[in-house]
């Protein structure tokens, strides 16, 4: 052995794959870029410039009510075929080159527009579709079947801000700092499974959803074919895109809230719910039941962003890191404690997000709206009913 270095364990330090971070202000208040982007940059040396991306939420008040394309092109082509596609289903207010800024480190980018839309007020109704469907058929048809375009974002008053390359030079790329938003997400990819390209960037969206993701899914094959089922087209073959229409189908589809999807995704295992009050076991033996397939299995931790605010959340055995910290309306998450710290050094309640329990934070106005739907629903309940017998409803008199 003589001659030979040997490396002990704690000598070197071994990140354990991507990072992610985000921070909100649960009034509403809008942040610039500077933030978010100096907390990623920390933790650098958890990516290796093959990705690294930003969501927004609350950046386009002046168009809040307009589906907002970030559209990736490779092609003059390919934009001109996107165009038209949008032109004959939305009703265009504005489209404009998102505002980008050489940089030393970004190689090849390419062409992204961003386009302030409305559905088609004849094609929509037309259709039989929901807005919120019309509009996610439309941006897996573009991904799916026109060459050298890719829809990086289609929620309303957010947008995506990814690519190639680390988060911090993303960030400087997309000029982050001059968006005001009251959330922000961000990931620096250290990709196992599928090569660096700037679709396949973090984070995903659709619609409204975004999400920014460090592990790996087991699960992966059996997600996939559960949400091919009901129409999502997992065209990217990656878990963290399947980890969105998770949630997409789960919420706005069957209408769960956020917090029972998570829970789904990540319910307790049958040895846990043996261990359960009857009632409380019949209840998750029915949700395990449901949605057998929709439950996510391997190491990970995730940041759900919505208009409603954040959801963090870890797999059930917790083997992934990921902190959270307050400081008055703000709130901040992390794969590691300093990237908090270095943005907010005197953040307040630092803990480690809880294995396999959704952290949940919410728009004031948000949770505010929630507890008054949830007294009226009580109040509702609390009325008798009238009933009738027959086989048929009484027919009304005439006046």
């Amino acid at each position: 052995m003589a001659g030979r270095h040997l490396h002990r364990e704690g000598t070197i330090r071994i990140p354990s794959g991507c990072a992610i971070a985000a921070m909100m202000d649960r009034t509403g208040g809008r942040h610039d870029g500077t933030d978010i982007l100096r907390s990623i940059a920390l933790m650098r040396d958890r990516s290796n410039g093959l990705g690294g991306g930003f969501a927004a939420y609350g950046i386009y008040p002046d168009y809040a009510e307009l589906y907002a394309f970030h559209v990736m092109y490779e092609s003059r082509e390919a934009r001109a075929a996107t165009e038209a596609y949008l032109e004959h289903y939305y009703l265009s207010e504005k489209q404009e080159r998102v505002p980008t800024e050489d940089h030393p480190a970004i190689k090849n980018p390419p062409d992204v527009w961003r386009y302030f839309m409305a559905p088609h007020p004849m094609r929509l109704p037309a259709s039989g579709l929901t807005e919120a469907e019309y509009t996610m058929r439309h941006v897996f048809h573009i991904n799916s079947s026109i060459d050298g375009a890719f829809v990086a974002s289609s929620g309303k008053d957010m947008g995506v801000f990814k690519g190639v390359g680390y988060p911090e030079d993303i960030g400087e790329f997309y000029r982050i700092g001059d968006y005001g938003a009251w959330a922000w997400t961000a990931h620096g990819r250290f990709p196992t499974n599928t090569p660096g390209w700037w679709g396949g960037a973090h984070p995903f969206t659709l619609l409204n959803w975004s999400i920014v993701h460090n592990g790996e899914i087991s699960s992966y094959d059996a997600n996939r074919r559960y949400v091919e089922q009901f129409g999502y087209d997992c065209e990217l073959q990656t878990d963290t895109e399947v980890i969105t229409y998770l949630f997409d189908l789960l919420a706005r589809r069957h209408g769960l809230s956020q917090e029972m999807a998570a829970h789904i995704m990540t319910a307790p295992s049958w040895q846990a719910i043996d261990a359960m009050a009857p009632d409380q076991a019949a209840f998750e033996t029915a949700l395990r039941t449901v949605y057998s397939s929709a439950l996510v299995n391997g190491p990970f931790s995730i940041i759900l962003g919505s208009e409603e605010g954040l959801l963090a959340l870890n797999d059930r055995l917790k083997l992934r890191a990921l902190m959270a910290a307050e400081k008055g309306p703000m709130v901040y998450l992390a794969s590691e404690q300093a990237a908090i710290e270095v943005v907010c050094p005197d953040a307040e309640h630092m803990r480690s997000i809880e294995g396999g329990v959704p952290f949940v934070v919410q728009l004031d106005e948000v949770a505010r709206r929630r507890q008054r739907e949830a007294a009226e629903s009580c109040a509702v309940r609390e009325q008798p009913r009238d009933h009738e017998v027959g086989v048929r409803p009484c027919r009304r008199k005439e006046a």
